[in-house]
């Protein structure tokens, strides 16, 4: 079983997130970058997703809304480097506190056939990075990769990689 590693060192402003896949790196690239699969895995359960926009590629950006009975909670950011099916660079902002932007790097390694993910989230402070764990968002990301992890279980036809983006 495959689970989710997120670290948070006391102490510096990163957050790590780490967790291998049973799918190849293009298909867990695509499920990141194809805005109607974004839509099926990313935030936590029990909500609904809006992709309002979603363009991933350098200089692109995207904007999401989650819904649920706890309200409505809108995301926004901009795609710094896309390089297809190896790496993200990308700015994650809550609206709710628009004057607190993270910088996420996301990597996907091949591993025989299997995908590493790898993200770090740079705060702008200490302070920043705490108060997104204790948000909450160690809940949101943990589903969010549950939820990635069953699109791309294999025998699921989520995407057809002979038909790139």
């Amino acid at each position: 079983m495959n689970s989710t590693t997120i670290t948070a060192q006391p102490g510096t402003p990163y957050v790590d997130v780490v967790r291998e896949f049973d799918a190849p790196p293009e298909l867990v690239f695509r499920a990141h970058t194809d805005p109607e699969l974004v839509a099926r895995w990313l935030g936590p359960r029990g909500m609904r997703m809006e992709v309002v926009e979603h363009d991933a590629r350098a200089g692109g950006g995207y904007r999401y809304v989650h819904r649920g009975r706890e309200g409505e909670f809108r995301f926004r950011g901009v795609f710094h480097t896309v390089v297809p099916d190896k790496l993200i660079v990308q700015t994650f902002e809550y609206e709710g506190t628009p004057e607190h932007v993270s910088l996420e790097t996301t990597r996907f390694e091949d591993i025989d056939g299997r995908t590493r993910l790898t993200r770090r989230s740079v705060f702008g402070s200490v302070e920043e990075r705490d108060a997104m764990v204790a948000s909450g968002m160690e809940n949101g990301v943990r589903d969010s990769m549950e939820r990635l992890a069953e699109l791309l279980r294999p025998g699921r036809v989520i995407v057809d990689s002979s038909n790139p983006r």
